[in-house]
């Protein structure tokens, strides 16, 4: 398991990430998006020259985790904070192994369950449910098999720099292709929105501009409708 940390805006909230996911068992990279406040607190680091913002970041972490010869990608904003108990890394890669022999295949995306969550209800931690298979994830911690985002055609964010509706294409051509996309019940994170993309001056309304019309290119004018029913459709479990 590869695990990045995505560094803009507050250093703080970086090293609060990273500190919950070092263990024994794990080594976290921190990936500095350029930021005006450099990361340089624990994590192996790389900085990139210039901003790529978050697919732009994504398909990075990618070819790091690539190069690496690792199998899967923890891809983590740095706003995120666990509400479940550590160690995390360990945990999540035991809850994958009992999900793949439970599905009969490795899930394709994975992502762990959310206190709360304004924009996909399918997210939203269910008690008493051990995990769901959905048809799409938000992006704000999605696992991602390498296999499975080479099965599908890559990441395809190139038109799409912000990257708002990357991680719903994405997980919905996993799940279109058979690969489960599960959420995690027993893995359970707390996400404070937008913390930084508010801190960036015109941000949130030319992303969400892009993130229509990249929709609209490959799922129809009628997209937010479509999404509403995926978002729905759930298929509840137990172990």
């Amino acid at each position: 398991m590869f695990v990045v940390v995505l560094h803009y805006g507050d250093p703080a909230l970086t090293q609060g990430i990273v500190s919950e996911l070092e263990s024994r068992h794990a080594i976290v990279h921190v990936l500095d998006n350029a930021a005006p406040l450099p990361y340089e607190g624990k994590g192996m680091l790389r900085r990139l020259p210039e901003n790529v913002f978050w697919a732009g970041g994504f398909a990075v972490a990618l070819d790091w985790a690539r190069e690496d010869g690792a199998t899967h990608l923890w891809f983590c904003n740095n706003d995120i904070r666990f509400v479940s108990e550590p160690p995390h890394v360990a945990r999540l890669i035991a809850r994958m192994r009992r999900l793949a022999g439970k599905l009969g295949r490795p899930p394709g995306v994975y992502a762990p369950a959310v206190s709360r969550n304004p924009y996909h209800p399918q997210m939203v931690r269910r008690e008493n449910v051990a995990f769901s298979r959905v048809c799409c994830v938000d992006g704000i911690a999605p696992v991602v098999a390498l296999e499975c985002v080479e099965d599908v055609g890559g990441l395809d964010a190139a038109d799409n720099p912000q990257g708002y509706g990357v991680d719903v294409w994405l997980s919905l051509r996993a799940h279109q292709a058979g690969w489960p996309v599960v959420v995690d019940h027993g893995m359970i994170l707390r996400h404070e929105y937008h913390t930084t993309a508010r801190s960036v001056p015109g941000f949130m309304p030319e992303a969400a501009w892009n993130e229509d019309r990249y929709l609209r290119s490959r799922l129809g004018p009628d997209w937010r409708e479509s999404l509403k029913t995926w978002q729905h459709w759930q298929d509840e479990a137990s172990w």
